[in-house]
């Protein structure tokens, strides 16, 4: 991925304390990473930095909309999707970020780019299943339910035409099963 300016911070240059940043993500940052699950996305991410003298901690929270299909009917929808996440960094000898939680940078680091960060903490809070809301509550309208419901009616017709034409002699018999 290349970098881009805007999700790099500076942390060299920021007083000990906190300092808050924040992001519109749309699809464009998704396309850095070659990620394209979906139609399209509103995504706002607010970043707490908290300065201290021997390291740094990042607070990312993040709430907004994907637009996906559903997994049911195919539809598009936008599902509200909301996350956090929390990442300490520390200076040590040499670059690691083997742990989710702690990033080790060089002593000779003055920067830190959080793009990364922030696409697997939102891709990480869409859930594997997505289901149109109109599914849950009944209220769903699309070409394939209207048509599947005109085949349902007309199938329940059809079941109660065949219980009128039975033969008056077949209940007897059923009636003989009966009577034992």
């Amino acid at each position: 991925m290349s970098k881009t300016k805007e999700f790099l911070i500076p942390f060299v240059g920021l007083k000990l304390g906190k300092h808050h940043f924040e992001y519109q993500v749309n699809n464009k940052f998704f396309e850095n990473f070659e990620y394209n699950e979906f139609q399209s996305s509103d995504i706002k991410v607010n970043l707490v930095l908290d300065k201290k003298s021997t390291m740094l901690e990042l607070d990312f929270k993040h709430k907004g909309t994907v637009n996906v299909p559903c997994d049911l009917t195919g539809e598009d929808f936008d599902l509200p999707i909301k996350g956090k996440m929390k990442l300490i960094v520390r200076f040590g000898d040499e670059f690691n970020n083997d742990n989710e939680e702690l990033l080790i940078l060089p002593h000779g680091e003055f920067e830190i780019d959080v793009a990364q960060y922030i696409y697997e903490m939102i891709a990480l809070s869409v859930p594997l299943k997505r289901v149109h809301p109109g599914v849950k509550d009944g209220s769903l309208q699309t070409e394939a339910l209207n048509k599947l419901n005109e085949l349902s009616v007309k199938e329940q017709k059809e079941e109660s035409k065949q219980e009128e034409d039975i033969d008056p002699r077949w209940e007897k018999l059923k009636k003989l099963l009966t009577d034992k």
